[in-house]
């Protein structure tokens, strides 16, 4: 028996020299993994009722064999030999299906799984791919801006942590960027020697235009996994388009058709280019030189002289040129006569109220803080005429620009007197009115000619317009003279009026005994018909 065991085991060292040399194309099975997770790769073989033993194999670049797992089909025990790179990470189960925990890309090799039997060796390759997908690609060193018409790199693209290669594609508002649109990209790859990762990078430089303006930016990274192609997009980018200014406008601020004198004016010039210009000449009505200033010129203190055309352009194009119209509108107003004047009563009294405008102005009268329907005119002045006059325009167009003068007219007289007497209708009283005109107001006072006395029950109406009046009620018992004297400052005037004797005094006495003798008569009459009634009942009894 000895002699036949050992040549059992010299042809199965044999056979496994062979099988580790010849590898049988039994067709080749592929395993894909992700980076990180368990390779798990069947046998694929059925096991023979002979089997003395199950091995795994992987194979160098060069074809030369590793073992790395043995299992025995007698004693269940499992062997793993010594490589170091797959220490601690095998698991070869008994239907001889190996595991690799922790998968790298030095993993992707080709694995075969042996059985071997007395006389024989059987084969059965898998070939593992490793898969690692990348990270969300990033737009990174981008440009501050983009200059039209000129070749700038927009920035790098960048892909982390990948394999196998990648692919970098660049969109501009969702679209493929064509090379023919004046685009250029380079890529570089990167490999971690130690976990044998790629970081890609894309560079892209790109000729803008103005269409660019708020435009996004964005790349992808396509990738292989094990489920096949797929695709990652970054987030979008917006980068800032200079241009040049191909138009210059000017701007007056307050709006120019409420320009005013006193006001300050702004002048602003902008260019159309991004940047805007900083520096712009203006140029004022009657002066040929530009003033260098930023995009903002003030004019203080307007007079009406500043109407005129302003003008700015830019300081290195002077023919970029933009120009407006300024006018700076006025309102003069005069009054004559102004403040206060003092006439006297009768006299005539021209009033002129004369406007000069930028534009048509509108004309309002008051007297009294009472709208006037037409112009002032005094021909003949009267006590009423005397008040305060306001002259008021305004330009409509204009807010704000209203002028308005004052006339505080007083109209002097002298007192006039006009006396008048009323006889009550019983005849029993006498009213006499003094009518008074004259301002200022007269003062007046009642006497009796002759006696010299002062009558100081009167009663007064209210003055109004230049004009009231003091009246007196008497019932003289004889004829009597009164006098009503008016006096103001600038004279005193006299009137009397005689006024005589009640004539119906004497019948209103005669009336009034009658009536007592008539009321004694009846009373007589009453107590001697109680004395005959009284003896009359005495002589019944």
């Amino acid at each position: 028996m000895a002699p036949t065991a050992a040549h059992s085991c010299r042809l199965v060292v044999s056979l496994l020299i062979s099988a580790a040399v010849l590898r049988p194309g039994l067709g080749l099975y592929t395993v894909n993994s992700v980076y990180g997770d368990t390779i798990v790769m069947p046998c694929r073989l059925e096991v023979p009722q002979t089997l003395m033993f199950g091995k795994w194999k992987y194979e160098k670049p060069d074809g030369s064999p590793v073992f790395i797992a043995f299992r025995s089909s007698t004693r269940k025990n499992v062997q793993y030999d010594e490589v170091p790179e797959y220490k601690d990470r095998l698991s070869l189960s008994e239907n001889y299906t190996l595991s690799i925990s922790h998968a790298r890309i030095s993993d992707e090799k080709r694995f075969v799984c042996m059985l071997v039997t007395e006389d024989n060796v059987f084969e059965a390759p898998t070939v593992v791919k490793v898969f690692k997908q990348p990270l969300k690609p990033e737009i990174v060193n981008k440009a501050q801006f983009l200059e039209t018409e000129q070749l700038k790199k927009l920035g790098d693209c960048v892909s982390k942590d990948s394999y196998p290669d990648v692919n970098i594609t660049w969109y501009r508002n969702g679209r493929t960027l064509d090379p023919s649109e004046g685009v250029i990209t380079t890529l570089q790859r990167q490999v971690d020697p130690a976990t044998q990762l790629s970081t890609v990078t894309s560079s892209l430089v790109y000729k803008t235009t103005k269409n660019d303006i708020k435009i996004p930016f964005t790349c992808s990274v396509t990738y292989y996994g094990p489920s096949g192609q797929k695709t990652i997009h970054s987030d979008q980018a917006f980068f800032d388009i200079y241009y040049p200014t191909e138009k210059v406008t000017i701007q007056v601020l307050p709006p120019k058709n409420a320009i005013k004198e006193g006001d300050n004016i702004t002048l602003k010039c902008l260019g159309n280019g991004n940047p805007p210009p900083e520096e712009f000449l203006f140029y004022l009505p009657g002066q040929p030189e530009g003033i260098r200033s930023s995009n903002t010129y003030i004019l203080t203190d307007v007079r009406r002289n500043a109407t005129g055309d302003y003008k700015c352009s830019l300081t290195d194009e002077k023919s970029m040129i933009a120009s407006t119209t300024i006018t700076v509108h006025y309102l003069d107003l005069s009054l004559n006569p102004s403040g206060e004047v003092t006439k006297q009563i009768g006299d005539a009294l021209p009033v002129t109220c004369t406007i000069s405008s930028s534009r048509n102005a509108t004309v309002v009268w008051l007297k009294d803080n009472t709208k006037l329907r037409s112009r002032p005119s005094f021909s003949s002045l009267q006590y009423q005429d005397a008040g305060n006059y306001v002259c008021e325009t305004n330009l409509q167009e204009v807010e704000g620009l209203k002028k308005r003068e004052s006339l505080t007219l007083i109209v002097e007289g002298k007192p006039q007197i006009k006396m008048t007497k009323k006889t009550d209708p019983n005849g029993l009283s006498k009213t006499i009115t003094c009518h008074v005109e004259g301002f200022p107001k007269p003062a007046v006072q009642w006497t009796i000619t002759g006696s010299g006395s002062v009558i100081n029950q009167t009663e007064e109406s209210p003055y109004i317009n230049g004009r009231y009046y003091s009246k007196i009620i008497i019932s003289p018992e004889e004829n009597v003279t009164l006098t009503c004297t008016a006096e103001n400052q600038l004279e005193r005037t006299v009137n009397s009026l005689n006024v005589s004797a009640n004539e119906n005094k004497e019948k209103v006495n005669d009336q009034a005994k009658l009536i007592v003798g008539i009321v004694v008569g009846l009373l007589l009459a009453a107590l001697v018909a109680g004395v005959v009634y009284w003896l009359y009942m005495k002589k019944s009894k």
